[in-house]
């Protein structure tokens, strides 16, 4: 058997989260196409027969603007430390950026294998995708390059198998059933923070949060949920609830439905909508919501 941690760091939007759920056959991480959608370090458990692969998705690595990017920032930069393996995913359809640029300054350190994993191939003809890997080839040399389609599960079949040999020997670290480290209180709230996401625009998204503060189980007949949507301020809370309730309705209607598929029984989903000011820059209401490095 082999097993060993994953790393998976890169600007924000190309694809990581993608490729974790295509990876492991489940949704276990949110999509969207706003940056900075994913805020923590999520592990997802993949295993097969050669063994067992923890992928550690990141936060997109980017210029952070309050405390919550800052912290965004650490844990992906420290996320490359002690690890088995890093996958450098990038946009094959976005050009080589200062971002980019950056990252790559942080992987030269790196004391393991290093894969450039280029995404998006679906969208780029082969003369675009040798184009993109010259610019990054010419800035580092990368233990192996392969492009994929996260989305469209091309090549990632390719990449799983040269994952595997450079894996040392281990035990599995999770049970086999195991698909994620994550509680299912934190997919629940990542999953009705994915719905503000689709639903709404502007600086709006990234400036909400969601606790789940009640999860009961009748009897593994039905589920009752109570989470709270935090805001910064009464006008992104009004936006949030909508004319009548009716955005309210609309966010908590999509997110049962998600969750529904994944507990496999019936929801009850209550929401209710808070302010917490500036909570992005306050130290103590990060640590509340489980930002803590």
């Amino acid at each position: 058997m082999k097993s060993g941690f994953v790393s998976i760091v890169g600007r924000p939007n190309v694809g990581k989260s993608t490729l974790i759920n295509t990876i492991i056959g489940k949704k276990i991480t949110i999509v969207s196409e706003k940056p900075q959608t994913t805020r923590t370090c999520i592990q997802g458990i993949y295993t097969c027969a050669e063994g067992q692969i923890i992928f550690v998705d990141t936060p997109g690595i980017h210029k952070p603007k309050h405390l919550l990017g800052e912290y965004m920032v650490k844990v992906s930069t420290r996320s490359i430390e002690d690890v088995d393996l890093v996958y450098f995913v990038t946009d094959v359809t976005k050009p080589f950026g200062s971002g980019d640029q950056f990252i790559i300054e942080q992987l030269k350190n790196a004391v393991v294998p290093v894969f450039l994993v280029v995404n998006k191939i679906d969208l780029a003809t082969d003369e675009q995708i040798e184009e993109h890997i010259e610019k990054f080839t010419r800035e580092m040399l990368f233990t192996r390059v392969i492009p994929i389609s996260a989305y469209q599960n091309s090549n990632v079949d390719k990449l799983l198998e040269e994952t595997f040999a450079f894996l040392p020997e281990g035990p599995l670290y999770y049970p086999e059933e195991d698909l994620t480290d994550q509680p299912i209180s934190f997919i629940v709230s990542e999953l009705i923070r994915e719905k503000v996401l689709l639903l709404t625009r502007d600086e709006v998204p990234h400036s909400i949060a969601v606790e789940v503060e009640e999860f009961k189980n009748e009897q593994g007949r039905k589920s009752y949920i109570r989470a709270v949507i935090y805001t910064e301020r009464d006008s992104q809370k009004g936006i949030i609830i909508g004319r009548n309730g009716q955005m309210l309705k609309n966010i908590g209607e999509m997110a049962r439905k998600d969750i529904e598929l994944m507990l496999g029984m019936p929801v009850y989903l209550d929401l209710w909508v808070k302010v917490k000011k500036n909570w992005r820059d306050n130290e103590a209401n990060l640590r509340q919501l489980g930002f803590r490095l």
